[in-house]
């Protein structure tokens, strides 16, 4: 069952205290898309095949990413972005979020309790910029900066796009601690099914 993101309400406004990080190259926005176009994405999105290869079920388009590698090679090309997420990928365009279409997207699900370890997306594998795009639920994300420790939490809410590039690209880490309750700003709430779609470019030579 879809989990509409019209039933998930805070019992104050999370945005009344909100903060995006003063980290260069990091761009959010909170409502890049309404409630209608998070649940006709996620209709489509649960009518196609998951993959269940890790803890939480996944989708890859465009190109598979090796997990175990941390790679990408050329016999995984799965061939042009679906219609739907090309017609995202144009939008984001247009919207000038990135200069290029993307030509990757991982759908990740994440169901309560689950996360996603502190990482930083494979640097030979994909451009400048990496676009999330956060559907159904609101979660905590943390940015890490591995030099000094600090560590800052991101209020991801549905229908959100987080946008990292340049020194937030590289030089930040970020990841989703697995638990079902988030804190944000002195309020705790308590996590739903969440869907994310990470939007990338690929680079040579996986090409």
């Amino acid at each position: 069952m879809i989990q509409s993101s019209k039933s998930l309400k805070f019992d104050v406004d999370p945005t009344s205290d909100f903060i995006v990080p003063d980290i260069p190259g990091l761009n959010y926005i909170p409502d890049y898309i309404n409630t209608q176009e998070q649940n006709q994405l996620l209709a489509i999105i649960d009518q196609q095949e998951w993959s269940t290869q890790l803890k939480r079920r996944v989708q890859h388009y465009g190109y598979r990413y090796e997990y175990k590698k941390r790679a990408l090679a050329s016999a995984s090309y799965l061939g042009e972005l679906p219609d739907w997420a090309n017609q995202l990928g144009q939008r984001l365009v247009r919207d000038r979020v990135t200069p290029t279409p993307p030509d990757q997207l991982i759908v990740n699900e994440y169901l309560p309790g689950q996360g996603i370890t502190n990482h930083v997306d494979c640097v030979p594998c994909f451009g400048n910029t990496i676009i999330s795009l956060s559907l159904g639920s609101r979660c905590v994300m943390n940015l890490t900066h591995p030099p000094t420790q600090t560590q800052i939490p991101v209020l991801l809410l549905p229908g959100s796009l987080l946008i990292l590039q340049g020194v937030a690209r590289y030089q930040w880490q970020h990841g989703i601690p697995a638990r079902k309750n988030d804190k944000y700003q002195g309020r705790e709430f308590g996590r739903n099914r969440r869907v994310s779609l990470t939007f990338r470019e690929v680079v040579f030579p996986y090409k």
